[in-house]
């Protein structure tokens, strides 16, 4: 009798763990902390499913999900640069799964085979110190030409594109704006180099610089920079670069071999919601939603008024893991 009892007891406690799991996500989150604390906060007063999240930026998400594989520590990846969710969906570490709220996103910001989501648009922009700029004799940044400006010198807030989906946007914007010619990108960047300040691992990182003088402008998505000049630093203005500029599409995917993927595909559908994509400006996140029930914040930046690149971000994501090894061998680490 005690050796039946201790296995029914153990297969009692076995089922309880099992239970445990199946109602708790954990979420890698690609933007702010606190954007990132807010939703899986609502996410769990909404559903009653515990969640907790790991903030990263895109490129330390994907290494860690690339890293863990069959043991992946993460059920839900959610925010950052849809560009690395094509390249973790090149290799096989999404999980396909088509929501009952797809048909509420914009078709152009959704991927086809329904492996990732758009869950917000954000804009890249300048984001300018005018006190800085005005010791330095410069009006605000106004185009990428203007930003290799001599008087920039270690002025510039730039991250890594190894790292930080917002600085590999700004590289494959450089190029679009070459015409696909890489070369041409990468030659622009190597003539930005001198004046990086330093290359941060997270991007919107650039914006705070930015604002605490420690760069003259940053190269960030327009709401970080909304954001800190919300947050008591009314020096700083956005501008947008006249030759052309690139976006994020913020994405949204549930991961191969999460452990809790009823959870996870649960914690998709809440975020692909109208009630989920009205949050963001509870926390100064002004991005462009891409549920079409959910109209654009005033403080968000306007498409039609803005010169964009024609960015696709399959080809971008395509590309992301070459182009990024070249930059680090020819731009921030030259032989």
């Amino acid at each position: 009798m005690r050796p039946l009892a201790i296995v029914l007891v153990a297969v009692l406690l076995a089922a309880g763990c099992s239970s445990l799991r199946r109602d708790k996500v954990t979420v890698a989150c690609g933007a702010s902390e606190r954007w990132c604390a807010m939703m899986v906060k609502r996410f769990s007063d909404a559903t009653g499913v515990e969640a907790d999240f790991v903030r990263l930026s895109s490129g330390e998400a994907l290494e860690r999900i690339r890293s863990a594989k069959a043991r992946q520590e993460f059920d839900v990846w959610h925010g950052g640069p849809a560009d690395s969710y094509v390249a973790a969906k090149n290799q096989g570490l999404l999980e396909p799964y088509e929501s009952e709220k797809s048909g509420e996103i914009r078709e152009q910001w959704i991927d086809r085979e329904h492996t990732w989501s758009g869950i917000y648009a954000g804009v890249l922009a300048f984001c300018n110190n005018t006190e800085e700029l005005a010791e330095r004799g410069m009006k605000p940044i106004r185009s990428w030409r203007e930003l290799l400006d001599e008087r920039l010198r270690g002025a510039v807030a730039i991250a890594h594109p190894a790292t930080s989906g917002t600085a590999y946007t700004a590289l494959w914007t450089q190029v679009e704006l070459h015409g696909g010619d890489q070369d041409a990108a990468l030659a622009y960047m190597r003539d930005l180099h001198p004046n990086v300040l330093r290359y941060n691992s997270s991007g919107s990182a650039a914006a705070v610089q930015a604002a605490k003088e420690e760069a003259a402008v940053g190269v960030a998505f327009s709401h970080d920079c909304v954001a800190a000049q919300e947050q008591g630093y009314p020096n700083l203005e956005v501008t947008f670069p006249e030759e052309g500029t690139g976006y994020e599409l913020g994405g949204l995917a549930v991961l191969a071999g999460a452990h809790n993927p009823d959870s996870a595909r649960t914690y998709v559908d809440w975020a692909l919601s109208g009630a989920s994509q009205r949050l963001g400006p509870l926390v100064q996140f002004y991005a462009l939603p891409t549920n079409t029930k959910v109209p654009a914040h005033s403080k968000a930046a306007d498409p039609a008024a803005v010169k964009l690149v024609p960015y696709d971000v399959e080809v971008a994501g395509r590309a992301k893991q070459a182009l990024v090894g070249r930059f680090g061998a020819e731009v921030a680490e030259p032989s």
